[in-house]
């Protein structure tokens, strides 16, 4: 059974934190950030759950001296906190925490969210054994290697699925879209340098990562159903940023060299644009990546066609392609972008539109 360690000066919060857990986890509680290090002298958690605001020591610097000790680096840490403005959020999340969860504490967010972190981390402690333990990688080693890291990949779509009400579906759609978009192209013979059959595996295996840095955005702004403000906006692009250091850091130790770089790649790049405006960086035409370039097609189709938490979606589905056209050449890659639009049969066999 997994141990969960709630950190929280507030003895109401702390038993009410134990109590949502209890019947799931092993749950340790101390109640200052003293008393962490104190526990930890003899105890690993599978997680921490740290509240912010603590009279000695407050759970940003936890988590600092947490970090800076190699024992304890590994250890997930989830911030509780009163504060959930935008910026106490992106506070929490830079500093170096996985995930946030607010007080007062709502039992199925709470569960859902700890479940979650001790899923993903699971995973990658399990990968990490396989590839330590060379006597089991000997049998049947691609085939064990390879399900454990779709594993991994699972495990972080799941994450975003709690902070994003769209996300669950969008991630399955999209990495339809890129495999479709991929496999024609390599059937057209374009990219063919490029185009391999591994670079498509990867391809496809990493779309679903193309927004795992949402994670890092406050709740407000990913679920706000008007139009953001331009900090928002500026805030939320932060996101591509954002996903590249948690493919980085989560995945490095456990994935192929080319896999890492196409993941990295999608998650940073997929909001570019051909036409050097998009973000973060503003690069142009064909100094994107091309798995990136695949990925904003699949992206943008996805999230016109499906109902957001900001807006209907747009039915025919041949509104959403002559939109798409439309952004030909200044969004989109002009060749990947005719490719995609010949696609329109099997895009309406698999949405369900009849002819």
């Amino acid at each position: 059974m997994n141990i969960i360690l709630i950190v929280d000066d507030d003895m109401t919060s702390l038993k009410l934190a134990k109590g949502i857990l209890d019947d799931e986890y092993r749950v340790a509680t101390v109640n200052s950030g003293s008393m962490v290090f104190q526990y930890l002298q003899n105890n690993t958690p599978d997680l921490i759950l740290l509240d912010i605001n603590m009279p000695d020591i407050d759970g940003f610097e936890v988590l600092e001296q947490l970090k800076s000790k190699k024992e304890w680096a590994s250890i997930p840490v989830v911030f509780l906190t009163a504060n959930q403005d935008p910026q106490s959020e992106a506070r929490c999340l830079e500093s170096g925490a996985i995930d946030y969860v607010g007080k007062p504490f709502v039992p199925v967010v709470l569960q859902n969210r700890v479940r979650r972190v001790i899923e993903l981390f699971g995973y990658r402690r399990q990968l990490e054994s396989m590839v330590e333990n060379q006597s089991e990688i000997i049998l049947n080693r691609t085939e064990r290697i390879a399900r454990m890291q779709n594993s991994i990949i699972i495990g972080m779509a799941n994450l975003i699925e709690l902070r994003d009400n769209n996300t669950g579906r969008h991630v399955k759609n999209t990495q339809v879209y890129v495999e479709m978009l991929c496999n024609a192209l390599k059937d057209r013979k374009m990219y063919s340098d490029i185009l391999t059959n591994d670079y498509i595996t990867n391809a496809v295996r990493a779309a679903p990562l193309h927004d795992v840095g949402k994670i890092k955005i406050s709740d407000t702004i990913l679920n706000k159903p008007g139009s953001l403000s331009d900090e928002e906006f500026k805030i939320i692009q932060d996101h591509t940023r954002y996903g590249a250091e948690i493919v980085q850091d989560l995945l490095a130790d456990v994935e192929e060299p080319d896999y890492l770089e196409i993941a990295r790649d999608i998650a940073l790049r997929h909001h570019e644009r051909w036409d050097g405006t998009g973000y973060p960086d503003g690069i142009a035409g064909e100094n994107i990546p091309l798995c990136a370039r695949i990925m904003a097609l699949a992206d943008v189709f996805d999230a016109l066609y499906e109902d957001r938490v900001y807006k209907a979606g747009i039915r025919p589905m041949k509104a959403c392609l002559d939109i798409i056209e439309d952004a030909r050449g200044l969004q989109f890659d002009p060749n990947i972008t005719d490719v995609f639009l010949e696609l329109e049969p099997q895009l309406k066999e698999y949405l369900g539109e009849e002819e």
